[in-house]
């Protein structure tokens, strides 16, 4: 292995810098290895400067550091490219373009960095022949076999961070305050949050809710002399018999933007005669200094996914099981999305204590 390409596709989350200073580290340290990083995804390979030599000097001082050095593009599938023809917006396929960038420039294996969308579009390169390694990263938690992406515990604790703010202005002013948080259809964070920042009501994606019964709850904390209420709302939760709510419609190159569950629900409180209010904490999640926890897994999960390359182990995804440093086919990764477990012990757990997730 001489020469190896890191890229970031997809949106950013607390880490990325630390797996791509630790795979440059251990690729120059153990195999005397070349690393170049490309910029904005794939979208690196198609243009002008889109590639650039990572040594030392460029990791130095980005472990704590959020985002990522080489840029993102979210909306990167190589597979699907939006572009601008003639005045007209069309979608094209570029990755024989990638696979064509992979040979010009010699490399041995790509570390793709990103979440269920990007190491889709990591899979089916493989079998076009680029030499993949996959490395899971997301907010949401929410990628197959791995107990843990990096990103989460970063998102996890601005979260419940920012309900314990909530609380002392709910106590004083005698509000419902809901929390929308990130999460998209897996309700890792609304759940995780709101355990850990006492909220009396956690709304997720995999428990369809009542609005009669989340009132439920608020009166009966009312009738006890507790006259506010803390509610964590994952963006992807939605009422029994309803859908959930978008700020944005999709289209054929985009999917929906999920957001607005928080406001509905707001509304449905004030129309019950308590007064509420709502904050959507939105990209706040995704930014910042990462926590301890994930500056260790993405330096675990960078060092291992080079180990994984010099090895041959291509079309495959480092991962975290039973706190052990892992690997498995991307395909078997991204076959079933993570979804919070229904009757695992975080949500019996939250029942226990009292919590309400609307359902009864």
């Amino acid at each position: 292995m001489k020469r190896i390409g890191i890229l970031t596709g997809g949106g950013d989350a607390p880490g990325l810098n630390a797996v791509i200073r630790a795979a440059v580290k251990t690729a120059i340290n153990e195999y005397k290895c070349e690393v170049f990083g490309i910029r904005n995804g794939y979208d690196g390979f198609l243009e002008e400067d889109g590639i650039v030599p990572l040594g030392m000097n460029e990791v130095r001082g980005i472990l704590p550091r959020g985002g990522t050095i080489l840029g993102a593009a979210n909306r990167g599938n190589p597979y699907a490219r939006k572009i601008i023809r003639d005045g007209q917006e069309v979608t094209i396929d570029v990755s024989d373009e990638i696979v064509k960038g992979m040979k010009r420039l010699n490399m041995d294996a790509l570390l793709v960095l990103g979440g269920d969308g990007t190491l889709h579009s990591a899979h089916e390169l493989y079998q076009k022949g680029v030499p993949i390694i996959g490395v899971p990263k997301t907010i949401d938690n929410d990628i197959g076999g791995t107990e843990v992406t990096f990103g989460f515990d970063t998102a996890l604790n601005i979260a419940t961070e920012a309900l314990d703010r909530l609380h002392t202005t709910a106590e004083s002013h005698h509000r419902a305050m809901v929390l929308e948080l990130m999460g998209r259809d897996a309700g890792f964070i609304a759940l995780q949050a709101g355990v850990s920042g006492g909220a009396d009501v956690i709304l997720i994606p995999e428990i369809p809710f009542k609005f009669e019964s989340t009132m439920k709850k608020i009166r009966a904390r009312a009738e006890k002399g507790s006259k506010f209420s803390i509610l964590a709302v994952s963006e992807g939760a939605k009422p029994q018999g309803g859908g959930q709510v978008f700020s944005r419609k999709g289209d054929e190159m985009y999917v929906p933007r999920l957001g607005g569950i928080g406001q509905v629900v707001a509304e449905y409180i004030e129309s019950q005669g308590f007064e509420s209010r709502v904050t959507v904490l939105g990209h706040i999640q995704r930014g910042g200094t990462p926590t301890a926890f994930d500056r260790m897994l993405a330096t675990r999960y960078g060092a291992a996914a080079v180990r994984l390359a010099a090895r041959g182990g291509f079309d495959r995804m480092v991962a975290q099981r039973c706190g052990e440093i892992t690997d498995l086919p991307l395909e078997e990764a991204t076959a079933i999305p993570k979804r919070v477990q229904l009757d695992g012990d975080a949500v019996i757990t939250a029942r226990n204590i009292g919590i309400s997730f609307g359902d009864e």
